[in-house]
């Protein structure tokens, strides 16, 4: 059973995310939250799988509780899903950087939030591909000189290439047609990669290829 956190200080977003996710044979709502403060006790409290986070809320905003969340060790295993009233938020960006495992605008069809939850538990990015490519030409505008390659020591020269896919905002389906391997074989390649540079997901590891210089602005071919 997937268990989820709803934070939003808009009980009636609250109820009707509560409403669809409950009625899921694979999906209960463990706990709401009405801002950020009690947001962070309730996952401290009651660990859920995933947290849908409202990047605005009173008392603590939902990108400081995200950052609070992700840097705790003890709750590594919980997956936070931004929620934001439009697709472009300017917090966006920030969101992702923080540590959160993509986002969703809060109108979005219920079988694209259910797809979302199920998603992020698997430890995929919560972040379709136009809208990947659409946060790295954010990222590649706001990014400055890149960090030392150092961390991409350990990678074999396959799953370098297989980052810098991935920063481009291929899915795996498309990094298996360009490098003509199957969808399993670069799904491992990918799984492999975040592992050695702990990434906690597919978002965090776009981050990365941009912070190491793997991918410099502009490769959004």
């Amino acid at each position: 059973m997937i268990r989820v956190l709803l934070a939003d200080d808009q009980s009636l977003v609250r109820a009707g995310f509560k409403a669809l996710l409950d009625a899921q044979p694979d999906i209960e709502v463990a706990g709401e939250a009405a801002d950020g403060e009690e947001a962070l006790r309730k996952v401290r409290e009651l660990r859920p799988d995933v947290v849908l986070m409202d990047i605005r809320m009173p008392l603590l905003d939902g990108l400081a509780a995200t950052r609070r969340i992700t840097g705790e060790e003890a709750l590594q295993g919980v997956r936070v899903v931004m929620l934001t009233t439009f697709e472009l938020d300017e917090y966006v960006f920030e969101a992702i950087r923080s540590g959160a495992s993509g986002f969703l605008v809060k109108d979005t069809e219920p079988e694209e939030l259910l797809r979302a939850v199920r998603a992020v538990v698997g430890g995929d990015a919560l972040l379709s591909p136009g809208v990947t490519r659409r946060l790295i030409a954010e990222f590649a505008a706001r990014s400055k000189e890149p960090a030392a390659a150092g961390a991409l020591a350990e990678l074999t020269e396959r799953e370098r290439e297989v980052m810098a896919l991935v920063g481009i905002g291929l899915s795996n389906e498309e990094i298996a047609r360009r490098l003509v391997v199957s969808p399993l074989t670069a799904k491992t390649h990918v799984s492999r990669t975040m592992v050695k540079l702990g990434a906690r997901d597919r978002a965090q590891l776009v981050v990365l290829a941009y912070e190491s210089g793997l991918v410099r602005p502009g490769w959004l071919g």
